[in-house]
Formats: structure tokens, sequence, C-alpha cells
């Protein structure tokens, strides 16, 4: 997977937390945290984007669809 080099503008305060970080060891380098933190915030933002769209689902449609091939008993399923 390539890298692309990008430039950003960041406040006072945030940058001396940043350095924080960095000199505590818990980043090896400004670049690391920011990657770490974008990707973070990624995986949240589709973490609920699929917890409201799963939301949206009516429960009782969804077991009654589920259920329809539920018919047989489990010893007349076909043999995959």
């Amino acid at each position: 997977m390539g890298q692309a080099k990008v430039a950003i503008s960041i406040n006072d305060t945030l940058l001396e937390r940043l350095d924080t970080l960095v000199s505590d060891h818990v980043f090896p380098n400004r670049s690391r945290a920011i990657q770490e933190a974008v990707r973070d915030k990624l995986e949240l933002l589709d973490r609920s984007r699929l917890a409201r769209e799963c939301a949206k689902l009516n429960t009782s449609s969804e077991k009654m669809l589920a259920g329809e091939g539920m018919i047989n008993e489990p010893d007349q399923w076909p043999i995959y």
C-alpha cells in the first residue's frame, strides 16, 4: 500500500499535546500519531454508520425472513 504526504494545519495546543505523546514514546513520530488518529476516527465513523443502518431494520420482519428458509427439519436439508 502506498503512502502520500499530506500537509495539515493544527492549533498550538493540539501540537503541544501531540509532541508530548511523541516525547513520551507513545508514538515514534508525529506522522504515526496522526495516521493512527485518522484511522481510528474513520473506523469509528464506519461502526457508527453500521449501527445507524442496523437501527433502521424491522426486527420482526427480519426474523420472518430468516425463518423462511428454516421450513424443513435439519435432517431434510440438502447435503453440500
